[in-house]
């Protein structure tokens, strides 16, 4: 049972939720946890969530996108408060994770590549908390499509992060732009721009709506990123 502690709002839509659960034994970044919500009736409704956090044991972050049809994320994101409780299973998934590696690794100095589509940057920000936490030296490169600039999340740790560690971010507007910056997809320059290149053996993990996933991946390929070094988790219209 998860015991949620305190709340903060990302955007206008995104919240944060900083839960508490005994027992739990920490999670790998990138993995996600199963919610389930029961009703007075007896109702219940079960989504995924990817976690936020960087591994800790006995405590974990949520960042939930609310949808306004949804049956659980309406509760998590605008209705919930501290010490509320649910039912929590999980760490779930075991592909689609990144661990700082040991300094004597050989894969301690390769670059970390990061593509998030909206809410999709939660599980990549859990990469970046744990990047951060082992004070790692590898590079980090986040590419982030969003809307508008208020539907940044994490926008202001980013903003520090990126200046007290090896990260650099690049925002892509697909809808409204900040002044002097044009709108656009991520494309092709952006990936020549900001990408390790191939030979250099990125890690390099894709996360967000599914035209987003496909769309990134097929950039990452045409510039020479063998298939099989991309990890991708995607989502699409649901009831979440």
């Amino acid at each position: 049972m998860a015991t949620i502690k305190a709340s903060a709002d990302e955007t206008a839509t995104a919240r944060t939720l900083m839960v508490e659960v005994p027992g739990w034994p920490g999670h790998l970044p990138g993995q996600h946890a199963d919610v389930r919500l029961t009703a007075e009736d007896g109702y219940c409704a079960q989504r995924s969530y990817s976690i936020a956090s960087a591994p800790e044991p006995g405590r974990l972050e949520f960042t939930v996108q609310r949808l306004d049809d949804g049956e659980v994320s309406p509760y998590l994101a605008g209705i919930a408060e501290p010490g509320d409780q649910f039912d929590l299973r999980g760490p779930i998934g075991g592909w689609f994770t990144w661990s700082p590696a040991s300094p004597a690794s050989p894969e301690a100095q390769r670059p970390l590549l990061l593509l998030a589509g909206g809410s999709g940057v939660v599980p990549l920000m859990s990469m970046i908390r744990a990047h951060g936490a082992a004070t790692s030296e590898v590079p980090v490169a986040l590419i982030y499509s969003v809307r508008s600039p208020s539907d940044i999340i994490y926008k202001t740790e980013l903003s520090e992060r990126s200046l007290s560690s090896p990260l650099t971010v690049d925002y892509r507007y697909t809808r409204s732009a900040p002044p002097g910056t044009r709108a656009g997809r991520v494309d092709a320059a952006a990936i020549t721009r900001l990408a390790p290149p191939p030979a250099a053996k990125p890690d390099i993990f894709v996360c967000g709506p599914s035209g987003f996933v496909e769309a990134a991946t097929s950039l990452l390929v045409d510039a020479g990123h063998p298939p099989p070094t991309i990890k991708t988790e995607r989502f699409g219209p649901t009831g979440t």
